[in-house]
């Protein structure tokens, strides 16, 4: 098994944190046979990464064992967004998805561990043009099949529908899909026909999270801020009460 660092995933916010956080309650509470979840959007650029990243981050947090396979076969930026590399790995090459749907490698060659407790990963590797050649190897779904039972839940990241089809290919593999949408960068009907894509293929759709919401716009950081500094006071109000330990400072 690969060990991967990710050196480029900063801290949260208080209330991102706790939007995470809520997804993933809500996506726990879909039931248990949603183990594989497809992570996608309408166009590219909408932050379904920085989501699947993050939902990833914040599973293990919870205590849950989930690992992310990064399956943008064609333009992944997963890899240099976020500074992950293998540190075990002495090769150029970029092993991941690619080489094991090719038949060059097993699942346990490209999985890792990370330097996140809970979670693993599995990155796309080397970049390919014909990547639907690819997906439609009886190999993925073994694979997702076989992580499905090793893990808690099954993050996949997928490219935007609204682009190329690669992902309605996944979607026939998958218990459910999360659709992430930027805030006022697409029109209802282009979400519609997302939709309908994904839903032919059985794949239920999950959620959808609204991402890059102008909080100040529409009112919402008031509230949200309200709330933040009840909780703030309230953490103020019970320290005399407590008693730390050096490690919880």
């Amino acid at each position: 098994m690969q060990k991967y660092k990710i050196s480029r995933l900063g801290e949260l916010d208080y209330h991102t944190n706790e939007a995470f956080n809520t997804l993933c309650t809500n996506l726990s509470l879909a039931g248990g046979d949603i183990r594989k979840i497809l992570i996608t959007s309408c166009q590219a650029g909408e932050g379904k990464s920085f989501v699947s990243i993050n939902l990833m981050r914040a599973f293990a947090e919870l205590g849950m064992r989930v690992v992310l396979v990064d399956a943008d076969l064609r333009a992944s930026m997963l890899m240099g967004d976020y500074e992950i590399h293998s540190v075990e790995q002495r090769s150029r090459e970029r092993v991941g998805l690619t080489n094991y749907l090719a038949g060059r490698c097993s699942v346990e060659e490209i999985l890792g561990s990370t330097n996140i407790e809970n979670a693993y990963l599995i990155p796309a590797g080397k970049t390919v043009m014909k990547s639907l050649a690819f997906l439609r190897s009886s190999r993925l779904q073994d694979m997702l099949d076989q992580l499905a039972e090793r893990f808690d839940v099954v993050l996949v990241d997928a490219p935007p529908v609204g682009l190329i089809i690669d992902a309605v290919r996944i979607a026939e593999l998958c218990d459910g899909t999360l659709l992430v949408i930027e805030s006022g960068s697409v029109s209802a009907r282009e979400i519609r026909d997302v939709e309908q894509q994904i839903e032919k293929t059985g794949c239920p759709i999950l959620g959808m999270v609204l991402n890059k919401y102008d909080e100040l716009r529409y009112g919402g950081k008031y509230y949200s801020n309200r709330y933040y500094d009840r909780y703030q006071q309230a953490e103020k109000n019970t320290k005399h009460i407590r008693s730390y330990k050096k490690t919880n400072k």
